[in-house]
């Protein structure tokens, strides 16, 4: 087939945004011809150096950006937002000329993976896959009593933005044009169904390279005599790291540590916190860590804690899983479709207080359980090897070109 990808975040190498648009470039390229369109402002290096070591013919990328205002994005989040959905429009007309010139099967919109914003690709006549997009998760009502007025702010404005992008008739027509709409979690399958999306999947955006997953499942299981907690990410109010350390406060092991890494504006807010519940000498920050000494870090903790209160995706989760750390979570966004029973401890969140009692119990179960943590971990990592990986992600979206062809 001749597939059409627009991928705004595409880089070689890399997580996150980037590394989806990459990845699922990437794998299509085994079977199909494919055309990218992307930016040249962060990815194009790195693409064409990964390229020149790893010739693909199938693989042809179509960078452009704005005239005159290409790097305004630069300014702010407003302006990045606006940016990208300038972008979408400079995409479909690049497009069409496009497929005029190769006669495209299918356009898939990759990334950025965002329901709220349209994609103007959808407008060409050739069947359309949207996503996956996410976003349409929040932050439960009840949690909010413990956010600074900063981090209310923040949560209000989201949510407008959301809401704002849902009255934007061409994000409608996105959903109304879409064959088929793949999305993150529920939350987000609910918002657009209400944007008149008619066949809608959910699935998660996240995979890991498989040679990511080899690397991480060589990763040696460490003393069991000292257990150790560990988060990763960066420190803000709604990764809910705060609620990690409450339980590991709580639950009151002896000998157990919790280690944070990354950094953000929560960092001194949350040393605080453990040091007025007692913990502040079991509770290591390491701040951001290069990824080698990333991987170090996990290879020396027993369970990860991710208590995320609104992430769609949650890469950290994959790679824990990878290196056969059972999970502990809360039942919401990305991480509560990712994590199921036999692979780690997903808790419900209807208030902080019923959050941080269930954590802290999880807590003290993987603590005297150390049989069952062994399992969780090994059954997360076959988990990994048969779903989340880019090579299988690939083969998956062949077979949805061609049933979107076929029907």
């Amino acid at each position: 087939m001749k597939v059409l990808l627009s991928a705004y975040a595409c880089e070689a190498g890399r997580g996150s945004e980037p590394g989806v648009g990459w990845n699922i470039a990437w794998e299509l390229a085994k079977e199909h011809q494919v055309w990218v369109l992307t930016r040249p402002d962060d990815g194009r290096p790195a693409i064409e150096s990964y390229l020149a070591e790893n010739p693909n013919s199938n693989l042809h990328f179509v960078y452009f950006t704005l005239p005159v205002i290409g790097g305004f994005w630069k300014l702010g989040s407003i302006a990045f937002v606006f940016h990208y959905y300038l972008w979408q429009i400079q995409a479909y007309f690049v497009a069409r000329k496009l497929h005029r010139e190769v006669g495209f099967d299918v356009a898939h919109h990759v990334t950025f993976v965002r329901y709220s914003t349209p994609s103007f690709i959808s407008l060409l006549p050739i069947p359309f896959i949207w996503g996956t997009v996410g976003g349409g998760e929040m932050a439960p009502k009840s949690f909010w009593q413990d956010f600074s007025w900063r981090a209310k702010v923040y949560e209000i404005l989201r949510v407008l933005a959301h809401r704002v992008g849902e009255l934007d008739p061409f994000t409608r027509i996105t959903a109304q044009r879409s064959r088929v709409v793949r999305v993150t979690t529920e939350d987000t399958a609910e918002r657009v169904r209400l944007l008149g999306a008619q066949q809608v999947e959910v699935v998660p955006e996240t995979s890991l390279p498989t040679e990511e997953i080899e690397q991480l499942s060589r990763c040696p299981m460490p003393d069991p005599s000292k257990l150790r907690f560990i988060s990763m990410g960066r420190l803000l109010h709604w990764k809910g790291f705060y609620l990690g350390i409450r339980a590991f406060a709580a639950a009151n092991l002896p000998d157990a540590e919790y280690w944070i890494l990354g950094d953000g504006v929560e960092m001194q807010n949350f040393q605080r916190l453990a040091q007025e519940l007692g913990v502040g000498d079991r509770v290591k920050f390491w701040g951001n860590l290069p990824r080698s000494e990333t991987l170090e870090r996990l290879g020396e903790c027993h369970v990860l804690v991710h208590p995320s209160l609104h992430d769609s995706g949650g890469w950290v989760c994959l790679e824990s899983m990878a290196a056969g750390r059972p999970i502990l979570c809360l039942d919401l966004g990305g991480p509560g479709v990712q994590v199921t029973k036999e692979t780690g401890i997903k808790v419900l969140a209807h208030t902080p207080e019923q959050a941080v009692k269930d954590l802290a119990y999880a807590m003290k179960q993987l603590a005297l359980d150390p049989d069952s943590r062994i399992e969780m971990g090994k059954t997360g990592q076959q988990l990994i090897q048969s779903k989340y990986n880019w090579e299988r992600k690939g083969k998956e979206l062949s077979e949805l070109y061609q049933r979107v062809l076929n029907t």
